[in-house]
């Protein structure tokens, strides 16, 4: 007595297999989430945009998004940029 029909198995695993490769490449046509982006300090964000600590120091009163770790700063470059691009076409 067969309890296991391995061609049918062997069917359903192939199905779901494609259907997560599936999934996975229509995530990866979307655009790119940053889930392991470094984390900038104060002053690394000042010298890669340009600008001065006080004018960051600025910017994070008016509403610039930033994480505060402990007593420390530090800023997520996507989550920057996306906020100059609002502000720009605003």
């Amino acid at each position: 007595m067969e309890i296991i029909n391995y061609e049918a198995l062997s069917h359903c695993i192939r199905d779901a297999v494609r259907d997560e490769l599936q999934e996975h490449f229509k995530k990866r046509d979307s655009p790119p989430q940053q889930i392991n982006e470094r984390l900038l300090s104060k002053k690394e964000l000042s010298d890669e945009l340009g600008v001065s600590l006080v004018t960051v120091t600025d910017w994070m009163k008016k509403g610039l998004p930033f994480l505060r770790l402990h007593k420390r700063v530090y800023f997520k470059m996507s989550e920057v940029l996306k906020i100059m691009q609002q502000k720009i076409k605003d």
